[in-house]
């Protein structure tokens, strides 16, 4: 496996990776009506946003995002057939990093508040603090770097 840096020329890959996932499912209407399209995301790879890609076997496999200026990771998305390998926390600790490099100190995501969903779990288990129930019921994480 291998991780490296996103770029735009894997914006097919991300998306088709985004809706292979059999939780926190969203159509490609529901993603356009938040911003995210295959237009919109390339900007999100740049500046104070960046982008991980996992690769397996030369396929994309999973991917991260992170906001520097927001101190955010908003998306970590593995395909269903590959969970269960590490590839997540990789990804994770990837976002992580670049966030303390890039001067955050204090991190945060979001994520369904059902704990029975994986995210919820995987988020408490690398290190993540529930902070607050948000108002359109997903949870808060925050985590120290």
């Amino acid at each position: 496996m291998q991780i490296r840096l996103a770029n735009p020329a894997d914006v097919p890959a991300m998306f088709r990776v985004r809706m292979s996932v059999n939780e926190n499912k969203m159509t490609l209407d529901e993603l356009k009506a938040i911003g995210v399209t295959p237009e919109s995301l390339p900007e999100m790879l740049i500046g104070q946003g960046r982008g991980w890609i996992a690769e397996l076997d030369g396929e994309v496999t999973a991917f991260a995002m992170a906001d520097a200026e927001e101190a955010t990771i908003f998306a970590l998305f593995v395909e269903p057939e590959v969970e269960g390998r590490g590839i997540g926390r990789r990804l994770m600790n990837a976002a992580e990093k670049w966030l303390a490099e890039m001067g955050c100190r204090e991190v945060w995501l979001e994520t369904d508040s059902n704990t029975a969903v994986r995210a919820n779990g995987f988020y408490r288990y690398t290190g993540w603090t529930e902070s607050q129930l948000q108002p359109d019921g997903q949870v808060k994480f925050i985590k120290r770097l």
